[in-house]
């Protein structure tokens, strides 16, 4: 079993199925991704940083592009609910391969751009 096993192991369904199929979808995209606990949710980390990650909430599941700038970029979530660091989304609705690639796509970019690197 593994921390995002642990992690996942009492969240309630669909929530719990939702999550997984999420995991799922960004390790088919980030095969090589590190599967970690960091601030206290689920992370994949490619190269030491922080692509993605996910948790459940008592009225929504969110994802974290692990970056404060990704959502601002992506005007194709303007209608989800969200934070400067969280997307909102529910079982009923999840992420769909498409957008789950297009923010992967957009983290991995900020990274090789130098995002967050101290000058």
């Amino acid at each position: 079993m593994t921390d995002i096993d642990d992690f996942l192991q009492n969240t309630p369904e669909p929530d719990k199925s939702a999550l997984l199929n999420l995991r799922k979808q960004i390790l088919a995209l980030v095969p090589d991704a590190v599967e970690c606990i960091s601030y206290a949710v689920p992370c994949f980390k490619v190269d030491g940083k922080g692509v993605a990650g996910f948790a459940p909430y008592k009225k929504h599941l969110s994802y974290f592009p692990f970056s404060g700038q990704t959502l601002k970029k992506l005007r194709e979530f303007d209608s989800f609910s969200q934070t400067q660091g969280a997307l909102h989304f529910s079982a009923n609705q999840p992420l769909s391969n498409d957008q789950v690639r297009l923010l992967i796509d957009t983290r991995l970019s900020e990274i090789a751009e130098g995002y967050g690197r101290k000058k």
